[in-house]
């Protein structure tokens, strides 16, 4: 059985608190980390590894083992030094996924420059959606449609070419409802079933979020 992913987040606002506690909710691991103590001790009480570090000091980055985390959340975009320092440290030790929020379109330019994998807004992407986004491993995105479905984009797998969505049977194994297809800027919303799954081909699905965990 494959290892549980390993997440840290880094700044405990509004934002990365829930980032954090939707992840630690649904059994991941996760490294909680803000600058301010009291921050950190109102957290805890439900943030099971929660520090209060300097993630703009490599020492710390090292301390606390960020290297063999899978995914970094860098939530501290009203200091946009600090988030510099820490997406560089965290590429340096060899993140191979760094997210971080930023407050406007030139913040995003300089978190992409130094490093970032990804650059969110929290007034377009709340830290609950990012979290399931996090969740769902292997999807591009998720919108919760209500309680308990989604509609969620996905790459199509290596091992899904040329195999056409009959031979797939998405439906039966997945409960992937497929409502249109997408390559690079056009959306094909007239599935042809028997038409051939092509590389760099993205599927736009509705899906029971339980089920979610079924791709891996």
């Amino acid at each position: 059985m494959k290892a549980k992913k390993t997440y840290a987040v880094f700044g405990l606002g509004r934002y990365g608190r829930a980032v954090a506690r939707e992840l630690v909710e649904n059994g991941m691991e996760v490294i909680a980390v803000d600058a301010e103590q009291k921050i950190v001790n109102d957290a805890a009480a439900y943030l099971p590894v929660c520090k209060c570090a300097d993630v703009t000091d490599s020492e710390v980055i090292s301390r606390l083992g960020i290297s063999n985390i899978d995914t970094v959340v860098v939530c501290m975009a009203s200091n946009l030094e600090a988030s510099v320092m820490a997406v560089t440290l965290c590429k340096e030790v060899g993140v191979k996924n760094v997210i971080a929020k930023c407050a406007n379109e030139m913040q995003q330019k300089i978190l992409l420059r130094v490093g970032a994998d990804k650059v969110v807004f929290p007034e377009n992407e709340s830290g609950i959606r990012l979290a399931k986004n996090l969740l769902s491993s292997g999807f591009i995105d998720m919108i919760s449609l209500s309680k308990d479905v989604s509609m969620i984009e996905i790459d199509v797998r290596d091992e899904w070419h040329g195999k056409n969505l009959i031979e797939l049977n998405l439906r039966k194994k997945y409960g992937f409802n497929i409502v249109a297809i997408k390559k690079g800027e056009r959306v094909n919303v007239n599935i042809n079933p028997e038409q051939p799954l092509e590389a760099e081909t993205t599927l736009i699905v509705i899906a029971n979020i339980a089920k979610l965990g079924k791709i891996k």
